[in-house]
């Protein structure tokens, strides 16, 4: 499953506006009236709020592009955006690609979230890094008018029909790349094939194989503007295990002879259900839970409680409040950790996945070398989870109760889980190679150098 090379693309950017006249502007129109309305009738919540909640008038100054901080104009700029903490960090061997190739370009990082934003300043030091618009007609052109991109990189998917119409009326060629959608997200988005979003206004798809290559054609995407890239996130992370900072061994590490689970990436109530199989099937082990959304550790700490466990925050642990019990599990309420502590264990079970959530990037622990389990519910994975399965690196359970089993079976095996983790670390470096691809298209297609 390595990358294919990319072929050669004669598409020439979109920079104007593809569908003029009126029933396009009445379309535009009628969606702009809905988000006013949505606006109007959440005001008096929205208002509530924004007088107690400083942090939350920021975030919607910030979504109504009102500010933005001033930018040279003088200096060619890229607006790559990722919507949330995944696609934030997957994005990074393409910004440094882009650096490096031309260092005179400004990149400028867009994001949705609170933990995106957090996440995008530690990843992208010395780079801008702003809030994506709302998507009202008024908030995209001023949004655009203030930044004035040579070119709109959008990772993964994350369309917006104002904010598509904005960028060709303001001349900025738009680039989906990463690209994938799932099946559930395709067959919704055919429904808008022909209104709204129009997939015909983006220049170029990059996208991660012919499966997701096929269904963009499908919803109105040129042959000539797709090209099968690869997946960039495998460029984005680390073969071999990182070495993590001492104060985590301390704090976290499992004692001698004992092995450590780490949960990553969870959503409610994945961390009752794993640290259920835990007391079932690895009690011996030290647990660490690693909270998709750190905010919800008060949460995590009450559902371990109904279980009859006490936890431990990492933050409390760090602060010298209480003293590390290997025998309680830790909860990570930080940002930004998951790899270093990734990096302490013996086997992870990656979240997001016993709920319906979709699942969260199995890629990260098994480049570290590490077994990995997660549940049924993997859909925005599909690709990734194939990979590692065929590899051997990776094990898929049903259900909680045979978490609890495949955790017994596991932790009694050391050289099979040793297997895994090698088979792993081969199948995720076998990737690489994604970004100079994609590298290549934007550069050709979208020509903002």
């Amino acid at each position: 499953m390595t990358p294919p090379e990319a072929p050669p693309l004669a598409a020439r950017p979109i920079e104007r506006d593809p569908h003029p006249g009126p029933r396009t502007a009445t379309l535009h129109g009628v969606y702009d009236v809905a988000w006013c309305l949505a606006i109007v009738l959440g005001s008096p919540w929205w208002l509530l709020r924004a007088a107690f909640d400083r942090r939350f008038r920021a975030m919607a100054s910030e979504r109504l592009a009102w500010s933005l901080p001033r930018f040279d104009p003088s200096r060619p700029r890229v607006l790559v955006h990722g919507v949330s903490v995944g696609e934030v960090k997957g994005a990074a061997p393409l910004v440094r690609a882009l650096k490096e190739r031309e260092p005179e370009l400004d990149v400028v990082i867009s994001t949705t979230t609170a933990t995106g934003l957090e996440v995008a300043r530690k990843t992208y030091p010395g780079l801008t890094v702003v809030r994506f618009p709302l998507d009202l007609s008024l908030v995209t052109r001023r949004f655009l008018k203030r930044l004035s991109p040579r070119a709109v990189v959008l990772m993964e998917l994350e369309v917006w029909p104002n904010f598509l119409r904005s960028c060709n009326r303001a001349s900025a060629p738009v680039a989906v790349v990463n690209g994938r959608i799932t099946p559930r997200s395709f067959e919704r988005y055919r429904l808008f094939r022909h209104t709204l979003p129009q997939f015909d206004r983006i220049s170029l798809f990059c996208v991660q194989n012919d499966e997701y290559a096929e269904r963009f054609r499908g919803l109105g995407a040129a042959p000539e503007r797709v090209a099968v890239t690869g997946n960039m996130k495998a460029d984005g992370l680390r073969i071999g295990a990182v070495t993590p900072r001492p104060e985590l061994v301390r704090l976290l590490a499992a004692p001698p002879g004992a092995p450590l689970i780490v949960a990553g990436s969870t959503h409610r109530p994945e961390e009752k259900l794993v640290a259920a199989a835990w007391l079932g099937g690895a009690k011996d082990a030290r647990l660490v839970l690693v909270p998709r959304h750190p905010d919800r550790a008060n949460e995590v700490l009450a559902d371990l409680a109904s279980l009859g466990l006490s936890g431990q925050l990492l933050t409390k642990l760090r602060a010298g409040t209480e003293a590390s019990d290997p025998r309680r599990p830790a909860i990570v309420d930080t940002i930004g950790e998951l790899e270093s502590v990734y990096a302490l264990a013996d086997l992870v079970y990656v979240g997001g996945s016993l709920v319906a959530h979709g699942g969260q990037n199995m890629l990260e622990p098994a480049a570290q070398g590490r077994a990995v389990v997660y549940g049924p519910h993997v859909h925005n994975f599909v690709q990734e989870a194939a990979l590692l399965e065929s590899a051997g690196a990776a094990l898929r359970v049903a259900d909680a109760a045979e978490l609890e089993s495949v955790f017994r079976e596991l932790l009694a095996d050391a050289p099979r889980r040793g297997r895994m983790g090698a088979f792993g670390l081969e199948a995720v470096a076998a990737q690489k190679g994604a970004t100079k691809l994609t590298l290549e298209a934007l550069v050709e297609t979208c020509r903002f150098a």
